[in-house]
């Protein structure tokens, strides 16, 4: 990214500021509004962005307003292998002047679908201190992360995963509504097409990682990932795979109906992570294994991103990534940021936690709404 430019975004009136294809480091006091830049990054890709709340939440609002001042927009000069792109987007305000969720996006000027246009030329990766406990929560979290990783190599993977989620909430309804079999088996053909891609880009996406985790040793420790779950262990990719999950669906409508729930499906898989060293599971390893074994994986697709057809590594989003790694690790996370060739942001409150990477990243002090190079 060259050139990134808020309007009316969280704490930011406005905010236009250039770099160069280096790392960047923003450093500033807490509520600086150096997250609010990383969110910012991470709504040029699909998704609400790595805060996951309403789109409407990060519209600009002054102290005791409680309706924001107006949409939000966020604009880029990103840089790839197939040269430059100006990428925008934002939110779309209703004729009553209220903001909605829905957005719009723009590729060099031209409108574009935000689901799809935006992962193909924006692909953004990120770690927040709200993931540490990614290893001993739900499922879910672990799902989703799988699934921005995948996003990054295969952008149509955000408009697969939302056409299953809307096949699931479509069965659930008609299950309860005592819907009429022709119409579940429709909802279920397409409930069984979504979803058995969706596994299935998942599953690539693992084998992706597998190959690039391996080198992770060190300060890294090295990761053995799978993904497990009742469907998992029982699908199959192919178009057999399909027809076996229409017929499982239509064999659990009853016991769906009475859990008010749908039991099977890529919905309920769980991504298994394991340190190889230690031969333990990801949730039963420190607190310090586990943010090392995080950003092992993250690094992992960004190498793995990097050597794919696309031919560049993500934007990596890391949110106060150095305040929790000892001097060695940080040193090691700068050093395989700069082989892999990707353009990290990285925040924090003290530069010093950012001298090991030197000349090889640029910084810039985030206060009262403005930055300004270190």
């Amino acid at each position: 990214m060259r050139r990134l430019a808020l309007s009316a975004f969280r704490s930011y009136a406005a905010l236009t500021f250039e770099t160069d294809a280096r790392p960047v480091y923003l450093v500033g006091e807490n509520g600086a509004g150096k997250t609010n830049i990383l969110e910012a990054i991470s709504l040029l890709s699909p998704g609400r962005g790595l805060r996951g709340t309403a789109l409407v939440e990060s519209a600009r609002r002054l102290p005791g307003d409680a309706e924001p001042q107006g949409p939000w927009a966020v604009a880029a000069t990103i840089e790839g292998p197939d040269g430059s792109f100006e990428i925008g987007t934002g939110l779309m305000p209703q004729p009553d002047g209220r903001l909605s969720e829905k957005r719009a996006a723009h590729i060099n000027g031209t409108p574009a679908p935000a689901s799809t246009a935006l992962g193909e030329t924006c692909r953004v990766v990120w770690l927040t201190p709200a993931m540490d406990r990614l290893f001993l929560e739900a499922p879910g979290g672990r799902r989703r992360f799988l699934d921005r990783l995948t996003l990054a190599f295969e952008p149509s993977h955000g408009r697969v995963a939302s056409a299953y989620e809307r096949a699931v909430r479509e069965r659930k309804k008609l299950l309860k509504e005592g819907g009429e079999g022709a119409w579940l088996d429709a909802i279920e053909a397409q409930m069984a097409a979504a979803g058995l891609a969706l596994a299935n880009a998942r599953a690539r996406t693992a084998e992706r990682l597998k190959a690039d985790l391996a080198p992770l040793t060190g300060a890294f420790p090295q990761a053995l990932i799978a993904i497990t779950g009742t469907f998992e262990e029982t699908r199959s990719p192919g178009d057999d795979g399909e027809a076996r999950f229409r017929e499982a669906l239509g064999r659990r409508r009853r016991a769906d109906l009475e859990a008010g729930r749908s039991l099977y499906g890529p919905h309920t898989a769980d991504l298994a992570v394991t340190h190889v060293g230690r031969g333990r599971p990801a949730a039963e390893c420190s607190t310090g294994e586990q943010k090392a074994l995080l950003i092992g994986l993250v690094l992992a697709a960004a190498r793995a991103q990097a050597r794919s057809d696309a031919g560049a590594a993500p934007l990596l989003l890391l949110d106060e990534i150095a305040a929790h790694l000892d001097a060695i690790r940080r040193a090691a996370l700068f050093d395989e940021i700069s082989a892999i060739g990707a353009q990290a942001w990285m925040t924090g409150t003290d530069a010093g936690l950012f001298a090991e990477i030197g000349p090889r990243g640029q910084g810039f002090c985030v206060t009262n709404g403005t930055l300004n190079p270190i």
